[in-house]
């Protein structure tokens, strides 16, 4: 009987495949969390987050396991850090809960909440020191740190395969949220975000008008200038589902 010879090649693949699914990220846990316990319009059922809270858990260990490798796509490394901001922001608040506000947690953007690679990252660690340096101001609206004045936390995971169209739907959205802004032809308020990140989003030759420009379906005439009374003071209760009041008062 002829004995059957290997081929290096086919063993290679399935080795390669094999360590390559171990070691990349699953958001399907965590796609199940945000179906079941987020609103369309972003409102955070906490309770029922509480109820499966094991699943929750898994997932976040699973983020601090598996970080991510010099072979993912930049959409791969993307979602997952956006991901990871979302999901520690959440766990923060579920350690502590009930709570009205993230800010009732003792020192929240510098705690260090999150670690992988035996490196311990902060809310701020994420934000500034990884995800802007990204060059993509749209990643600011599809943070989202439990506050109502923040972008809506989508009832989705964000992955490889939707992050592109993630960044586009969610900052247009944003942009054209009355609850966040108001642009209309005799009022103009924005967001603090646009003020915070004001860098940001005149890294590429425009200013804060301009970018928003890109999105509004009203826009904003280039010779305003936006000053501190044009921004709405920001709602940091938390994003609760049965709170609808709306954020947008003229404080």
């Amino acid at each position: 009987m002829k004995s059957l010879k290997t081929n290096p090649f086919i063993v290679f693949f399935f080795l390669f495949s094999t360590i390559y699914c171990q070691e990349n990220v699953d958001h399907s846990s965590w796609d199940q969390i945000l179906i079941l316990n987020v609103t369309e319009d972003g409102m955070v059922d906490y309770e029922g987050v509480t109820t499966d809270v094991a699943v929750f858990y898994t997932y976040f260990r699973h983020l601090q396991k598996i970080s991510p490798k010099d072979y993912w796509s930049h959409e791969e490394k993307l979602a997952y850090w956006l991901n990871v901001y979302n999901a520690t922001a959440m766990k923060m608040i579920l350690d502590e809960y009930p709570i009205g506000s993230i800010n009732e947690i003792e020192n929240p953007w510098k705690r260090k909440a999150f670690k992988t690679q035996n490196v311990r990252y902060s809310l701020d660690d994420i934000e500034h020191s990884i995800l802007r340096k990204f060059g993509d101001p749209r990643i600011h609206f599809l943070l989202n740190c439990g506050s109502m004045s923040s972008p809506r936390l989508w009832n989705r995971a964000y992955t490889s395969a939707n992050i592109n169209e993630s960044l586009e739907e969610r900052t247009r959205e944003f942009i054209n949220d009355p609850q966040r802004n108001q642009i209309n032809s005799s009022t103009v308020r924005v967001s603090e975000i646009f003020k915070w990140y004001e860098d940001d989003f005149t890294s590429y030759n425009i200013d804060v008008i301009d970018f928003i420009n890109q999105y509004a379906k009203v826009k904003i005439d280039r010779n305003l200038k936006i000053k501190e009374e044009n921004y709405i003071t920001y709602d940091w209760s938390l994003n609760k589902n049965h709170k609808k009041t709306p954020i947008t008062s003229n404080n």
